[in-house]
């Protein structure tokens, strides 16, 4: 996609005076900053005693040990004792990194596009992208010509630009560049899909400028937010991303060539080939190992009414099928590494939320709240009140705005009461956010922002930072702000947008405000909020009866605050990688560019070939259109949001969550005040929008993973990292990007070769892991065999 107490449900570090333990001495798998050069290893090291010597970084009496091993927990642990800060100094910018980089930008993109349309959506790993860059790059450096290999003959004339092409070893920095560009690419690519929506809903193919001017807009306004809020989000220790970890641990270990390191890359590319082989199982040949739920098999003979809540409870492994309670997958590429970085604090509060997701989903269905019942459990699609599809182009019509006979004739649009309740959660989740991030965090926010001005930040990684490369400077910063403003009013005045000027401008400064919250968030959890729903809300007021203006106006809000955290946590892995700031902008900015365009060619291909399949409800195991469904779902709703949420309208408390959600955390906050631990648990590390965002989290797609997720997040987080801390912190993050890898590469492969990603599917033969008909779990209830 993570310090303090507030992380880790530990009381705050204190500052202590004095001397504190090198935190450069890590053992065999680390070769920190010796190898730099006595000068500057003392001239840092000097810097670094003035920080202690003002208490900024505590003593290392602080840190928990077992068994001489530090035990990770704060973001302050991973900068001192995770993340190696060895500085090379080698060349970052090359022409063989940006090559690379754009070559496999590619890849990334696509495969970014291709599991927006997957029942699960899951991330693009970098670790398979750097993997293919590193084997690519490695090769490069051996087998082209170099300046020397031309020396004292006739060609030596072409030894500058062979050198040029060839600068010799293949070094972290420029891998770590070449990834970026890819990673870059595949991530600021959502806009994309408010294309996908017109294509399929609205019959329009937006112009392929148009796409990517708008896609650029949004990912560099985000892009630029990111730059000015670096001393919020990137300089501090606890500012981790804790899903980056696993990257971060494999550059190093492929390129800081130790004898632990070997170990590592030997797990690593076991790892990923063992991955990689049985990842064709559960994708493809025995789709059960996706979902095995016991209840499931041994409920074959119950009565219709009877295997249809056994389905919606128990089943899982469908899109759309059911909650998915305690089955067990064993389909990586739906489980991914990220449980393995989560803190465990994020986890737990998740663990909270689903549990409240059960009772709720299953609540609101069978009580007929919202007139449930008369729909599908889990959907994100529009219903009429017959229960059909709703006829939204009737309503809407080739003007895309309302039509108020239409309307009246064919009814309001209906949602499914789990999809009320997902859009219900979000609100709470943005208020609880934006009230924990002022209450609880916003002494470090005023903190942060000093210590950046007066350059006393005491993050280690930081501060070789600032000593050793030039920092962009903030006008860089803004003005891209600017050339993002410009493009997306392009789009504004000359696309289909139906999204008026003075709409769009309210739009940015929407996402603008709630950025730092949701990228605050992400940064200390590991995860965000969904914001959609907040700004599909103020869409709704402002644009009324104008459901593709809606869309837009989410695109230049709501994606601009998911960029922005993508974004910002590349910055942080070029923090801690030592890559020069201004050479990350160059990455970050054309790798912007690659993806609007690559996102759109792909949007477009899988389009047009699953049509039939996106627009159904429910979707198959391998292909859903649950992500543009809702995203079209919401946009309608709220164009009618005087109807369908106003005083009169069957949806009034989902408007109302947004404020609702503020109440909880701020009596939490008085509480944490008069009583901060409570039977041994700080009441700060409660963090309520994280519990609402997972209180939702089974209400569309794939669930079957759940159950197995929470076990691979107790035995990393937990078992690994409180009793085997050595072993964690050796190779936790890398096993994980393995594993990743190896998933998502074959994936990609069998995307386009089987599952028709390109043109017609070529599924499995039918047997007992694979059934011919029904639910692939065995979960045949709301009549799958029909």
């Amino acid at each position: 996609m993570a310090p303090l107490a507030v992380t880790t449900g530990i009381e705050p570090l204190p500052a202590t005076p004095g001397d504190i333990a090198t935190p450069y001495d890590l053992g065999d798998e680390f070769t920190p900053i010796e190898k730099q050069g006595s000068s500057e290893k003392d001239d840092y090291l000097d810097s670094e005693k003035s920080s202690r010597l003002e208490g900024a970084n505590g003593s290392d009496d602080d840190v928990v040990r077992l068994k001489g091993e530090p035990v990770i927990t704060t973001g302050r642990d991973v900068s001192l004792y995770l993340v190696d800060t060895r500085d090379d100094g080698d060349p970052a910018l090359t022409f063989r990194s940006l090559f690379l980089g754009t070559v496999f930008a590619g890849l990334g993109a696509a495969l970014c596009q291709i599991y927006l349309f997957k029942p699960v959506q899951m991330t693009v790993s970098t670790v398979f992208l750097l993997l293919l860059i590193y084997s690519v790059g490695r090769a490069w450096a051996a087998f082209m010509p170099r300046g020397s290999t031309v020396g004292g003959t006739r060609f030596s004339r072409l030894a500058p630009v062979l050198e040029f092409i060839n600068p010799g070893e293949f070094r972290i920095k420029e891998h770590v560049i070449a990834s970026l560009v890819a990673s870059t690419a595949s991530g600021g690519s959502s806009a994309v899909q408010n294309f996908a929506v017109q294509r399929l809903y609205y019959d329009t193919n937006v112009g392929a400028t148009t796409a990517i001017l708008a896609t650029f807009s949004t990912a560099c306004f985000g892009y630029g937010l990111v730059g000015l809020l670096r001393p919020l989000t990137v300089y501090p220790s606890e500012m981790v991303y804790w899903g980056n970890l696993p990257t971060v641990s494999i550059f190093q270990a492929l390129h800081f060539d130790t004898g632990a390191n070997a170990k590592r890359v030997k797990l690593f590319w076991s790892a990923f080939t063992g991955m990689f082989c049985y990842e064709v199982l559960p994708a493809y040949i025995f789709p059960l190992l996706n979902g095995i739920n016991i209840v499931c098999l041994a409920s074959q003979h119950t009565s219709a009414s009877a295997q249809n809540v056994i389905t919606n409870l128990f089943g899982g492994t469908d899109g759309n099928e059911g909650l998915g309670f305690l089955s067990m997958s064993f389909d990586w590429q739906y489980i991914g590494s990220s449980f393995m970085s989560y803190p465990l604090l994020q986890q737990a509060n998740s663990w909270i939320g689903y549990f409240f997701c059960y009772i709720a989903v299953m609540g609101i269905y069978y009580s007929n709240t919202w007139n449930s019942l008369a729909f599908p459990m889990l959907s994100t699609s529009l219903f009429g009140s017959d229960g059909s599809i709703y006829n939204q182009s009737a309503v809407f019509g080739s003007t895309f705005q309302l039509n108020q006979t239409a309307l009246s004739e064919i009814g309001l649009p209906a949602l499914t009461g789990s999809n009320a309740w997902a859009n219900l959660t979000a609100n709470l989740a943005i208020g609880g956010l934006i009230a924990h991030t002022v209450l609880f965090w916003g002494p470090e926010v005023k903190a942060s922002f000093q210590q950046a001005r007066t350059k006393t930040q005491p993050d280690p990684h930081y501060r070789i930072m600032i000593e050793r490369y030039e920092e962009v400077p903030w006008y860089w910063y803004a003005f891209l702000l600017v050339i993002s403003f410009i493009a997306g009013l392009i789009v504004v005045l000359k696309g289909q947008t139906t999204l008026p000027v003075w709409s769009y401008i309210i739009a940015l400064i929407l996402g603008a405000f709630i950025a730092p919250f949701s990228t605050m968030l992400f940064a200390r959890m590991g995860n965000g909020i969904a914001t959609n729903q907040l700004m599909k809300m103020v869409a709704g007021a402002i644009n009324p009866g104008r459901p593709v203006a809606n869309l837009y106006f989410s695109m230049w809000s709501h994606d601009v605050v998911g960029t922005s955290v993508g974004l910002a946590g590349d910055l942080k892995m070029g923090q801690y990688l030592k890559v020069p700031p201004r050479a990350m902008f160059v990455t970050q900015v054309w790798g912007t560019i690659l993806g609007a365009i690559v996102n759109y060619v792909v949007m477009v291909s899988v389009v047009d070939a699953q049509r039939e399949i996106l627009l159904d409800p429910i979707g198959t195991n391998i292909w859903s259109g649950q992500y543009p469904q809702s995203l079209n779902s919401a946009a309608v709703t709220w164009s009618l949001a005087k109807e369908l949420y106003g005083p009169n309208g069957p949806y009034l408390l989902i408007p109302l969550g947004l404020v609702i959600g503020i109440a909880p955390t701020a009596i939490q906050w008085l509480f944490a005040l008069r009583w901060p631990t409570v039977g041994g648990i700080r009441v700060e590390s409660i963090i309520l929008p994280i519990i609402y965002q997972y209180a939702s989290w089974m209400t569309a797609g794939t669930n079957s993973p759940i159950t197995s997720s929470i076990i691979v997040g107790v035995i990393s987080q937990l078992w690994l990292r409180k009793y085997h801390p050595g072993w964690y912190k050796k190779y936790n993050y890398i096993l994980g990007g393995a594993l990743d890898g190896g998933a998502q590469v074959m994936i990609f492969i069998l995307s386009f070769a089987v599952f028709g990603a390109s043109g017609v599917p070529r599924p499995f033969p039918a047997w007992a892991g694979n059934p011919a008909q029904g639910n692939v779990d065995y979960c045949n209830g709301n009549g799958a065999l029909d």
